[in-house]
């Protein structure tokens, strides 16, 4: 057999799955948004793996992948313990200019991370984004819509935006300014931002825990099938219970708080999330937003997270916080001049 050309373990696995497409061997089992993503990158031309027979195989019968060996957990489930990073720079919506263009060459793709790469002149010290685009060099994380575009606001959606925006813009005290702001949350889901792409995961039996670098913030996922909360009780990251469905760890959330605010969603806002291990250093990561009051459709995004060497240490996001109170003291000011006083 030929070698094996340089690849990296998330695009060997859609490799894989592009194999099976070709040889018609594809799971019946597979999401139908991995089965997009898999045809998307079959048809871009990206050099595929080699597969070796099963050992029943015979000198006539047709290769087919062999299926990955999950990692477990020593109570038997599948292992996405570690440090996780999901820098990418490969953007939210897909740009206009590549309306008609769902996934990169190899050539287009690395011609954008050098153009990238060129264009940043003034990162801050602090700064960490990504480098590289999406596995597979698709041009949005959305896979779903096919256009890759978050779906139209609802009125109900565009009218909480605005009011949001107006709120956002009132400085009596800091109750008024955003959580982010104030170093509560940046809610959920998380995307790929300036800092702080990091994810810890670690298992129990019966727990997944999931700590968030930025702000911090620790979500403990019982998997017992245990009911979501009620109505009444909301919290800045909802209620979250997970399922294993196969090697795929599903993580259902609700009970959001009405100052959440997801790209408008608020307290309605329903996501499904799903994580699974491809290889020792992939988790192929995927998230429907859902939420009829605010967009007119479901929309959803896929992306890796990628294993990293080292510890997630604590954002210490109050330490130095000093935009709040100058912004508070600021417009205190502006208010005595404007009022004459001195």
């Amino acid at each position: 057999m030929s070698k094996r050309p340089s690849m990296s373990p998330w695009l060997a696995a859609l490799s894989l799955t592009a194999s099976a497409i070709a040889a018609g061997a594809l799971a019946p089992g597979l999401s139908p948004r991995l089965r997009t993503v898999a045809h998307l990158h079959a048809a871009s031309g990206v050099p595929r793996y080699a597969t070796k027979p099963l050992p029943e195989g015979g000198s006539g019968q047709t290769l087919r992948p062999r299926a990955p060996v999950p990692l477990r957990t020593p109570w038997g489930d599948p292992d996405l313990q570690g440090t996780w990073d999901y820098r990418t720079i490969t953007p939210l919506e897909r740009p206009k200019d590549l309306a008609s263009k769902p996934v990169l060459s190899d050539e287009e793709a690395a011609a954008f991370e050098a153009r990238t790469a060129k264009a940043r002149t003034d990162e801050r010290y602090y700064w960490d984004r990504g480098t590289k685009v999406v596995p597979g060099n698709r041009t949005s994380l959305i896979v779903d819509p096919p256009d890759g575009k978050i779906p139209p606001l609802t009125a109900e959606g565009r009218a909480r935006v605005e009011a949001a925006r107006v709120r956002e813009q009132r400085t009596d005290g800091p109750e008024q300014r955003n959580l982010n702001e104030r170093c509560i949350t940046r809610t959920l889901p998380r995307l790929p931002d300036l800092y702080n792409n990091n994810y810890l995961i670690a298992q129990t039996p019966g727990y997944v825990v999931v700590l968030m670098e930025m702000i911090h913030d620790a979500r403990v996922i019982p998997l017992d099938g245990r009911p979501h909360l009620s109505r009444e009780i909301r919290q800045w990251h909802g209620d979250s219970r997970g399922r294993w469905e196969g090697n795929t760890l599903v993580v259902d959330t609700t009970n959001f708080t009405s100052q959440t605010n997801f790209r408008g969603s608020a307290e309605n806002l329903h996501l499904i999330e799903r994580f699974t291990r491809v290889d020792v250093g992939t988790i192929a990561y995927e998230f429907t937003v859902d939420d009829p009051t605010t967009f007119t459709r479901p929309w959803t995004v896929a992306m890796s997270l990628n294993k990293m060497d080292g510890l997630l240490y604590e954002y210490a996001c109050h330490e130095g916080n000093d935009g709040r109170a100058d912004i508070l003291s600021i417009n205190r000011a502006v208010e005595k001049a404007d009022a004459g006083i001195h």
